[in-house]
């Protein structure tokens, strides 16, 4: 059920027409959860310069994808889940790596590490320890890199709460949510 419906470009405020605009020629297209988020400029440009500065970052779009993937799949975000099954693929992520994201899984050692931990951020954040941190360092991961796994995991759910809030109309091919309920089990 739509509760908070998607403006598009020509409803949206003068502050945010700019930033859907910036979206159009990112994405080729202005998806739902954009206009939704026009309802309020500032969570629009927010989201968008957050986004925007973390694909900068050394983790690079595929594990963004998989936080992605495994937020979505945790939170119960079909919108969410459908859009970066989608943008996961084109990262290059395989049906498989898409599936393994999904239940926070990998099959190498440095990707599973950053899924235990998104797992973690997720489940029961108030349960990390330092002993977490350090498995990430051993499996290579930078005090940087680190921190960039906890803000994708934050950005996403942000996404996803927002997404199911509004009742985000799904604008990508529909991937329905949950893959299996062992993916909320610790």
């Amino acid at each position: 059920m739509n509760t908070i419906p998607a403006l598009s470009a020509a409803e949206a405020a003068p502050a945010a027409k700019p930033v859907l605009e910036q979206v159009a020629r990112t994405l080729g297209r202005v998806p739902n959860m954009y206009g939704v988020m026009a309802q309020s400029p500032a969570v629009l440009e927010a989201y968008v310069q957050f986004s925007n500065s973390l694909r900068k970052g050394s983790i690079g779009s595929a594990m963004a994808e998989r936080i992605a993937l495994a937020s979505a799949e945790y939170n119960g975000c079909s919108y969410c889940l459908s859009a970066h099954s989608h943008l996961g693929a084109k990262s290059g992520l395989t049906p498989a790596d898409i599936l393994e994201a999904r239940a926070m899984q990998a099959g190498d050692g440095k990707t599973a590490a950053a899924m235990q931990f998104t797992r973690q951020l997720l489940t029961s954040p108030q349960n990390l320890s330092e002993a977490d941190v350090h498995t990430l360092r051993a499996a290579g991961y930078t005090d940087g890199a680190i921190l960039e796994i906890i803000a994708n995991v934050v950005r996403n759910i942000f996404t996803n709460y927002l997404n199911v809030v509004a009742g985000t109309e799904v604008d990508w091919p529909v991937v329905v949510t949950p893959l299996k309920p062992a993916v909320h089990e610790k």
